[in-house]
């Protein structure tokens, strides 16, 4: 295991190792699985970062459940622009149903406000949130995270997913750049 990266012009040191990741997953699955089990919901995966979150997950939930995927970003290098562009559209019918949107970092809110306000007009059942990251202290809107692996600070990270200029993601661990 490589205790430090370099992912294109900057080092990361390792913060966070798989087991760990995985074992965080398997804890938040079981509890969709006692939570969730009866209401067949819809699981709607944000691309591309959620991906790796997304399909450990998944494959820790024990009863019939549907997937699709959506792609919003508001990221430009490292940090974000506070624009949020609808890139590809949800094409489900999700009037009436539990809906559990798959997030791999929540930070500001606001991207993930924007996703909660696009899945309203459709009016589904109920919205749950889960994400892989949480970053308490950077949040700019009130949010209700049903499901979170981890909470950290405002550190930049990179890896199980997660990119630095579209490069990084393949990474099995999560790495924090280093200043």
């Amino acid at each position: 295991m490589n205790t430090v990266v370099q992912v294109k012009d900057k080092k990361f040191a390792l913060y966070i190792p798989e087991e760990t990741i995985l074992t965080k997953v398997k804890e938040v699955a079981a509890k969709m699985d006692e939570d969730l089990r009866r209401k067949n919901p819809l699981f709607v995966v944000i691309l591309n970062g959620s991906f790796v979150f997304a399909a450990d997950l998944l494959r820790n939930i024990h009863f019939p459940c549907e997937i699709t995927f959506v792609r919003v970003s508001s990221y430009e290098g490292d940090h974000s622009t506070g624009e949020v562009k609808q890139l590809i559209g949800l094409k489900e019918n999700i009037e009436g149903r539990t809906v559990v949107i798959i997030e791999d970092i929540i930070e500001s809110g606001i991207t993930m406000k924007e996703v909660l306000h696009i899945l309203g007009e459709k009016k589904p059942k109920e919205i749950f949130i889960t994400s892989l990251f949480v970053k308490p202290g950077c949040l700019k809107v009130d949010l209700k995270i049903d499901y979170r692996c981890f909470d950290i600070e405002d550190d930049f990270i990179v890896g199980y997913g997660l990119d630095y200029n579209h490069e990084g993601r393949n990474l099995p661990h999560i790495y924090q750049v280093i200043e």
